[in-house]
């Protein structure tokens, strides 16, 4: 199923009478993985929420190339503070199936697989509010992964993470851009970025100010305010 492009064009996102977004604009269409970055504040976690249709904009339009029900179902987020069930870690991670109708000896097989994939077999019978958090990430990651989707969306995935529980995200990253998804990352980490995306798009005060291929934005940034931002200056 095709739900690309996805454009989002002239978003306009207040909260309690602060602007958010400010007329943010961006498309993305094809396989590969597109690191948002930008300064705090910048509006990058609630670009990927107005994308997925977790906010309402004020302002502007978000548009599929198919219908939003259809977009709904073939795609995933995941929140930088995994959001889990009481349950155990394979139950958690067949849900989506179950959501769709699929027998349960089926989901839980399915499930399992993942579990494997995740690197959490030692786990998988455990509650999954006994992991750690590193666990609670990747188990987050294979809940949205198990349903295939088109377009993931994924929040500072591995942030406070280490080194060993990055790199199994990471993994699991290459492996779904490997099948053809579209991958939209918020990530304050620029070497993460540099291995991981295609393309960068840049932040500021609810604005894009770029969407670059990754090679060129961290070589020759187009604003000052990304400039600034990759030599670790204040940008406020």
């Amino acid at each position: 199923m095709n739900i690309l492009p996805l454009t989002v064009t002239d978003a306009v996102l207040s909260r309690r009478g602060k602007t958010i977004l400010d007329g943010a604009s961006a498309t993305f269409d094809g396989a590969g993985l597109t690191a948002v970055m930008g300064p705090n504040g910048a509006g990058k976690t609630s670009l990927l929420r107005v994308l997925h249709g977790l906010d309402r904009l004020q302002e502007g339009k978000v548009e599929w190339a198919t219908d939003p029900a259809t977009a709904q179902a073939h795609q995933a987020f995941v929140f930088q503070t995994p959001v889990l069930m009481r349950r155990t870690v394979v139950e958690n991670i067949a849900y989506p199936l179950h959501l769709r109708g699929i027998d349960k000896t089926e989901a839980i097989s399915q499930a399992k697989d993942w579990t494997d994939r995740a690197g959490l077999t030692h786990a998988a019978k455990r509650d999954a509010a006994t992991l750690s958090g590193g666990e609670q990430q990747k188990l987050a990651l294979a809940r949205a992964l198990i349903a295939d989707p088109r377009v993931l969306f994924l929040d500072e995935p591995t942030t406070n993470l280490d080194g060993q529980s990055t790199r199994e995200i990471e993994n699991l990253l290459h492996d779904t851009l490997a099948q053809g998804a579209r991958i939209i990352m918020v990530t304050h980490n620029a070497a993460q970025a540099k291995r991981l995306a295609d393309e960068v798009l840049f932040l500021h005060r609810g604005k894009v100010l770029e969407q670059s291929p990754v090679s060129s934005f961290f070589r020759k940034p187009k604003t000052a305010q990304a400039q600034a931002f990759l030599k670790g200056d204040i940008v406020e």
